[in-house]
């Protein structure tokens, strides 16, 4: 990932909304929700959700499908994958055996057995 691609990622993130709404994506999985369900949860005007989500989607953090007359939004994990991946990429000056830790701890908070 280019450092340009991860700062503009980082700059979606750093704010609150835009992170609330991403947490939320997190926690429903491949599944998504429903951009009227998100707005309900996080309680977002829905023309605030939709400029938060565009931002996140720019940034590949988000992504969507239709179904039926619903906008269903999920967590595009390409473009997650590559922003975790930025930041461990020299992790330990390249032993990557050293920095087990931080990616089982990682994976641990992340997809419970």
């Amino acid at each position: 990932m280019e450092i340009s691609t991860a700062i503009g990622a980082f700059g979606a993130l750093a704010q609150e909304s835009r992170l609330k709404i991403f947490r939320l994506l997190v926690q429903c999985g491949p599944d998504g929700m429903a951009a009227g369900d998100i707005a309900r949860r996080l309680e977002l005007p829905q023309n605030t959700l939709s400029f938060h989500i565009a931002a996140l989607a720019r940034a590949h953090l988000v992504a969507s499908r239709k179904e039926g007359r619903s906008i269903i939004y999920f967590v595009d994990l390409e473009g997650t994958r590559g922003l975790l991946s930025f930041l461990v990429e020299d992790c330990c000056g390249g032993k990557a055996e050293l920095c087990g830790c931080l990616i089982a701890s990682a994976e641990a908070g992340c997809c419970p057995a």
